[in-house]
């Protein structure tokens, strides 16, 4: 499964970066995320692992996640593992005009045989995984725009 969506925030790339790095902050702007739990103790990093609690499709979820790449302001790499499934999410920040184009790669890739049997029905559903990327982005398009990345 392969997903990518996209939106223009009216904000400085490095505001918009800075917001997105901000785990910690991400329950604060980002509605479907209720908490975020760092696991890694120091500053945000490259390994550094956190724990990930949203609403989705009705229901609590909750997902281990690592920071895989991190190249300041230009992309951030989350990884994940779950039911069989490794999951790479990029997240690239463009430099447009006096905006930021965010873009985020969304791949799910099955790691064992009954996730390669499931694999019909996670792109049944690739459909709302998109919709809430797009809302995440929202999220982050109102949060940066209206300047709670210098707060």
């Amino acid at each position: 499964m392969q997903i990518t969506v996209e939106t223009l925030i009216n904000a400085p790339r490095a505001e918009v970066f800075a917001l997105a790095i901000d785990l910690a902050r991400w329950p604060e702007f980002i509605k479907a995320i209720e908490k975020i739990e760092v696991l890694t103790p120091g500053p945000v990093r490259v390994g550094t692992r956190f724990r990930e609690t949203r609403r989705m499709y009705g229901r609590r979820a909750t997902e281990e996640m690592t920071l895989a790449e991190l190249a300041a302001p230009e992309r951030i790499v989350l990884t994940a593992e779950n039911h069989g499934t490794r999951y790479r999410i990029q997240e690239h920040f463009i430099a447009e005009g006096a905006g930021t184009r965010i873009r985020i790669d969304f791949e799910g890739t099955p790691l064992t045989w009954t996730a390669s049997l499931l694999a019909p029905l996670a792109t049944a559903m690739a459909g709302s995984v998109k919709e809430q990327l797009a809302a995440d982005l929202a999220d982050i398009k109102r949060a940066a725009e209206s300047g709670a990345s210098t707060a």
